[in-house]
């Protein structure tokens, strides 16, 4: 596969923004994103159907794909922001163009439900782009954490080369070891729900980041032997599990966790760095991923580097 490298963001280019999986209850936020963005020096054009809410979901992919496409046609913008996730990407994606994308690779940015849209862009066109903050979810007021690690990794093609946790996350170090690979994940139940499709990238010889939110550990580790019954998660270099955010109605959660991610770790190949804790997943200190970045892991009781290899975005 060629790997496509978008060109880094520069103060004053034009940001798009979509909306590929739900709508935002909350209009006033995308208001504020869109002030915080020209704010920091960029012009934002509003896709025609954003937040376009339609109970028939025949209606709403049309809309989608629309302002899908005529983002990455439209030559004036540089970067495309999703304005949250939910549910709804993973309809699309038989039929997008992705030859258009291909032909106009630009800086895509999502996470969460946006997943399924990162992988399988990923998957069909090789573009690396960027799970990370959102308009309605994050970027109408950003911590200063997932701020410094979203402007770096979308506008510096060095920043990328040395990322940081955030402070108050502990990282636990479960196997430890360094190996380089290229980057795929995301959530984890839109990434597990891609499995036999053609859109899920190849997980032989990556490094596999993961989380999910309000999910209980029997779901998680339902999950996760579905990606080992697949034969995918064993074939991978390394993991990182981000935070798995805590499902009320799931008692010794913590406990449970440990478990289930020591004993999918043991079906690891033999010197797979495992670690939990990175700063990912739906938090309000969100690092921003390069997903299809070539990237290196190294991880032990004492030491914890990671960053990209190759830079992720171009001068």
């Amino acid at each position: 596969m060629k790997i496509l490298i978008p060109k880094a963001l520069r103060r004053g280019e034009v940001i798009g923004l979509i909306s590929p999986s739900s709508t935002c209850a909350e209009p006033e936020k995308i208001d504020r994103a869109v002030t915080y963005l020209e704010r920091s020096g960029y012009r934002v054009r509003t896709s025609r159907y954003l937040n376009r809410a339609e109970h028939d979901p025949a209606h709403t992919d049309q809309y989608k794909l629309h302002d899908l496409h005529q983002m990455f046609a439209d030559r004036d913008v540089r970067a495309i922001f999703c304005l949250r996730g939910g549910a709804g990407a993973t309809r699309l994606l038989d039929r997008i163009n992705y030859s258009l994308i291909a032909a106009n690779p630009k800086i895509l940015v999502g996470y969460s439900d946006i997943t399924a849209l990162s992988l399988a862009v990923f998957r069909k066109t090789g573009l690396v782009n960027f799970s990370g903050p959102m308009a309605a979810t994050e970027l109408f007021a950003p911590s200063s954490y997932t701020e410094e690690h979203f402007w770096g990794m979308l506008t510096d093609p060095g920043y990328s080369k040395h990322l940081t946790n955030f402070s108050e996350h502990a990282i636990s170090c479960i196997s430890p070891g360094a190996v380089t690979g290229r980057l795929i994940g995301g959530n984890l139940s839109v990434l597990s729900s891609l499995v036999g499709t053609p859109y899920l990238p190849l997980f032989s010889g990556s490094i596999l980041f993961t989380e999910d939110v309000n999910e209980p550990a029997y779901r998680i580790d339902r999950m996760l032997s579905h990606l080992f019954n697949a034969g995918l998660a064993q074939k991978c270099r390394g993991l990182m599990f981000g935070q798995f955010s805590k499902s009320p109605s799931d008692e010794n959660r913590d406990y449970r966790f440990d478990k289930i991610f020591t004993y999918y770790t043991n079906r690891m190949h033999e010197g797979a760095p495992v670690m939990t804790g990175l700063s990912y997943g739906h938090i309000r200190e969100l690092m921003t991923l390069p997903i299809g970045a070539r990237c290196r892991l190294e991880i032990s009781p004492e030491r914890f580097a990671f960053g990209a290899v190759d830079a992720p975005v171009s001068c």
